[in-house]
């Protein structure tokens, strides 16, 4: 049983996706070819945002979006302690310091309430992060960042393809990042990632850091920027996955739902507001004695994953900052009792059936009569 089935995806899809890859090698315009620009035409009609800029991975996109902004050493950005380190490491690198609000206790989510409480007179923008394929509420967080003059970025790496209010996601910040990363909901063959906004002075802006600050002309550099291109053979690829894509989103929402229909009595489920599509890019339960449910578990042969199992304020490499265990109860609380299932589109009704029994069987539950391995 696979966490996520890549192999089937690609014996899925496999002609196609051959055929794309092939095409680019016969051209032999592996850097910038015309895949980038065709698949930042269709990420753009995905969206609804003005202009998708692709570039290397979900990481750069958000430290080039910090760059845009100007983002100097000093500078406070509000984000949260429960997510991956990709966002607080990029502003640490640009010398600027992360400040961490704790999250919604129901949807993990950034909490627009408590950030007020965290702002100063450096305080320059926020960074939200679309936990486990569900977005913030950006309702609240434009309020807050419109009230206090901050710029407002969404980190949409885990739920491109959700929606917000029959909004797409990465089009609800000023600027929205996502990652292509191979186990996202949409992901690429390697490492990739795209930029979004509706601003055409930070569209140019972006598409000129992601190219060595590249200006009119090839040798000509009007801002220090970074390497940060797409390949173009993963933007081949992507362009074949994201034919695909509306699909399996509402196959992964069938997963999800089946999940929540069997097992929420037995543990926490995933909370999805009324107003959301998420896209699930994990399907994270609750429980106690975590540590022993993901060892029966994988005795079984089914695989899990913890996300996260320590805060970002607990990190080694953010201890520069004082933080210290206490800070954000909720976050730490979340790190001790998630446990992450099996999801992809091609899950099968008869693998979620043995997930389902062995966890009610590992919480104790009576078993309803499937073979578990004691």
């Amino acid at each position: 049983m696979n966490f996520i089935d890549l192999q089937q995806q690609y014996h899925m899809y496999k002609t196609e996706i051959d055929a794309a890859v092939g095409r680019v090698i016969d051209n032999a315009q592996f850097i910038m070819g015309p895949e980038i620009s065709l698949l930042e035409e269709e990420l753009s009609a995905f969206t609804g945002a003005k202009h998708a800029i692709t570039c290397s991975s979900g990481t750069d996109a958000i430290l080039l979006a910090l760059m845009a902004y100007g983002v100097n050493p000093g500078d406070e950005i509000i984000t949260t302690p429960f997510s991956f380190i990709a966002a607080a490491e990029v502003i640490a690198f640009l010398k600027a310091k992360p400040v961490f609000v704790d999250i919604d206790p129901k949807t993990y989510n950034l909490n627009p309430a408590l950030i007020e409480n965290a702002l100063t007179s450096r305080t320059k923008g926020i960074v939200a992060v679309d936990i486990f394929g569900q977005c913030a509420d950006y309702d609240a967080l434009r309020d807050v960042a419109a009230k206090h003059d901050l710029f407002l970025i969404e980190d949409g790496a885990q739920s491109f393809g959700a929606e917000y209010k029959n909004k797409h996601a990465c089009s609800l910040g000023d600027i929205s990042c996502t990652s292509f990363f191979p186990a996202k909901p949409l992901g690429c063959f390697g490492d990739g990632g795209a930029i979004f906004t509706d601003n055409d002075t930070l569209a140019d802006l972006m598409r000129s850091l992601r190219l060595h600050g590249t200006g009119t002309h090839k040798y000509d550099h009007a801002h220090i920027g970074i390497n940060g291109r797409l390949d173009t053979l993963q933007a081949a690829i992507l362009s074949v996955k994201l034919r695909h894509f509306p699909d399996e989103i509402q196959k992964r929402n069938a997963a999800a739902n089946y999940y929540t229909k069997n097992l929420s009595d037995v543990c926490i489920t995933p909370f999805i507001e009324s107003h959301n599509l998420s896209v699930y890019a994990q399907y994270v339960i609750q429980v106690e004695n975590r540590d022993a449910l993901m060892h029966s578990l994988n005795q079984n042969g089914i695989p899990t994953a913890i996300h996260y199992p320590r805060p970002l304020h607990l990190q080694p490499a953010l201890s520069q900052y004082g933080y210290k265990f206490g800070n954000f109860p909720i976050s730490e609380n979340l790190c001790e009792r998630v446990l992450a299932l099996p999801m992809h589109p091609f899950l099968t009704r008869e693998e979620q059936d043995f997930i389902i029994e062995a966890i009610k069987k590992g919480l104790r539950i009576k078993d309803s009569g499937l073979r578990i391995q004691d």
